[in-house]
């Protein structure tokens, strides 16, 4: 107990230090720059700023009680990541759900590491901490990963050697961004796993992969149902490819896509040798059926 006094008073003597205007530290040679940055301090809450390049979007309320609870009992054990702005003015790189809990609970202070960093540094170290320490969902994570090779020109052998990911794990994040985004929303919210992600991304055609997401809610798929579904989807689909390459006629293959998007579904057409044929159009629920009556008695 003696311990963790020390240390907090500690913390409180280095806040005393940072509010003093002779002592206002801008860079790692300023002096007094070795007592404060590294070390925890004791920072005033409305004195810190959310940070703009936070990848995480998405902050369950329940779960922010939870932690807020915590906090209430035990204190913040982890200390938040800050840069240093201004005199006496900071922003996050990493611990926003702390630092919002800590705000719901009507918190004063926070414990804090202080960095010196600029904009790009601070972008990398929000990305890497939050990819590195955050739940953070499956698309949130993706997305960091990209923005680390857009905007900080980052390969994907120096971001593996920056979070400690295999290649493969990270080019497996990124091809999640090439779902439609529906899915990426249901994948968000904890619709459907990571796992129904990767096996969906083998669907070249969007309009596909949401008649697969569609089937993977209504009938609860496992992800090797679904890999299943998909394989034998993308088995179909090849012999379609060869059939419509030596038969089927430009203006079906056009008017299919076109009965596609109008439907939401895929519709298949079907060309016999006489030039005849039929349109299939599959529903996969009551629900589904009646939206597409709806649908056509609206065209009448």
């Amino acid at each position: 107990m003696a311990k963790a006094t020390k240390k907090q008073a500690l913390g409180r003597g280095l806040s005393a230090l940072l509010k003093d205007p002779e002592n206002d530290i801008k860079s790692a040679e300023d002096k007094n720059a070795d007592k404060v940055v590294g070390n925890i301090v004791e920072l005033d809450i409305e004195s810190i700023e959310v940070n703009p390049f936070q990848p995480r979007t998405n902050f369950n309320e329940e779960s922010l009680r939870e932690l807020a609870s915590s906090i209430r009992e035990l204190g913040v054990i982890q200390p938040i990541t800050v840069r240093k702005l201004a005199f006496n003015k900071y922003q996050l790189v990493s611990g926003e759900r702390r630092f919002r809990a800590s705000k719901l609970i009507g918190l004063e202070t926070i414990p804090a590491y202080i960095r010196i960093a600029n904009d790009q540094e601070s972008l990398e170290m929000a990305l890497v901490e939050n990819i590195q320490r955050q739940d953070l969902d499956p698309i949130e994570i993706a997305l960091s990963y990209q923005r680390l090779i857009d905007e900080i020109n980052l390969t994907q052998e120096q971001m593996s050697e920056r979070v400690g990911k295999k290649r493969s794990t990270i080019a497996n994040y990124l091809r999640l961004l090439k779902l439609d985004p529906i899915i990426q929303t249901g994948m968000r919210d904890g619709f459907i796993s990571m796992g129904h992600g990767r096996a969906m991304v083998n669907i070249e055609s969007q309009i596909d992969q949401l008649e697969v997401y569609e089937k993977i809610i209504s009938n609860k798929l496992s992800v090797r149902a679904t890999e299943q579904l998909v394989k034998n989807l993308n088995s179909e689909d090849d012999k379609k490819s060869t059939f419509e390459t030596t038969e089927t006629p430009k203006y079906i293959k056009k008017g299919a896509k076109d009965f596609s998007e109008y439907f939401g579904h895929k519709i298949d057409v079907k060309v016999s040798k006489n030039g005849g044929g039929k349109i299939v159009i599959p529903f996969h629920s009551e629900e589904d059926f009646n939206r597409i009556q709806k649908l056509v008695k609206r065209d009448k």
